[in-house]
């Protein structure tokens, strides 16, 4: 039987902390954010920026879990 996934697996999670000077509402997007598996964490000036670490993170982890073969 194969073994079900989570509908939100833990490799995927991430806590992102916008700036105090940030401001959304005018797409104005900047913080930090941290991989809550890897610990890996960037600081992103906008939307862009955070969902290409994102991105780059979970295509590694991808990787890394082909080269397991988990």
């Amino acid at each position: 039987m194969a073994k079900k996934q989570p509908s939100l697996p833990a490799n995927r999670a991430f806590v992102v902390q916008l700036h105090a000077d940030a401001q959304p509402k005018k797409g104005q997007f900047c913080g930090r954010v941290e991989h809550i598996v890897s610990l890996q964490s960037a600081h992103f000036e906008s939307v862009e920026e955070l969902t290409a670490f994102m991105v780059r993170v979970l295509t590694a982890d991808n990787r890394d879990m082909a080269d397991t073969g988990t």
